[in-house]
């Protein structure tokens, strides 16, 4: 069966090394959508746009790639801040290629890990930016946990035992 595997959560969650780690492991192509965002931003594109318009854009090109993929006929994978509506969104879209919405959410609950890997971090993602703390307080008030049915993975396990939670989930679901 055809799968949207969504890993949402904060920024220094473990979101990105856990989709990277499904995608190398199962050969599903994986979107993140800082990736996408660092290859538009040298050209200007995100430049004077309010903030409706960008998370427009955003999830407008992230599901476009998602359904091209459905369209293939085959799974993909996401690595990105998700909200109910883009959940709902994403059901929906599943469903139209009779595929299935999976969300990982990811957490950290020792709040000075999450700060430490946050800023311990160096992504390297061509034209975009690391973030700071401020942002994940700001990323914290407009994306609450998301509560959806899914599997949540704690960043204070490793890295290794987080993806077995994944591999079961995505297995027994």
């Amino acid at each position: 069966m055809k799968q949207l595997i969504a890993f949402t959560g904060l920024p220094g969650t473990g979101k990105s090394t856990l989709a990277e780690a499904l995608a190398k492991e199962t050969g599903v192509p994986a979107f993140a959508g800082d990736w996408l965002l660092g290859a538009l931003a040298p050209h200007g594109v995100l430049t004077g746009l309010d903030r409706p318009a960008f998370l427009a854009m955003y999830y407008d090109l992230l599901s476009t790639l998602l359904r091209r993929q459905l369209m293939l006929g085959q799974s993909a994978i996401v690595d990105c801040l998700v909200n109910a509506e883009i959940a709902d969104r994403w059901e929906k879209l599943a469903a139209e290629y009779d595929g299935r919405l999976r969300i990982v959410e990811c957490v950290c609950s020792a709040e000075d890990l999450h700060r430490e890997r946050l800023e311990g971090r160096q992504r390297g993602i061509p034209g975009w930016h690391e973030v700071g703390w401020d942002h994940v307080v700001r990323m914290r008030s407009e994306y609450p946990r998301l509560g959806w049915e899914g599997v949540v993975v704690d960043a204070v396990n490793s890295v290794g035992a987080n993806l077995e939670v994944v591999r079961d989930y995505i297995r027994r679901t």
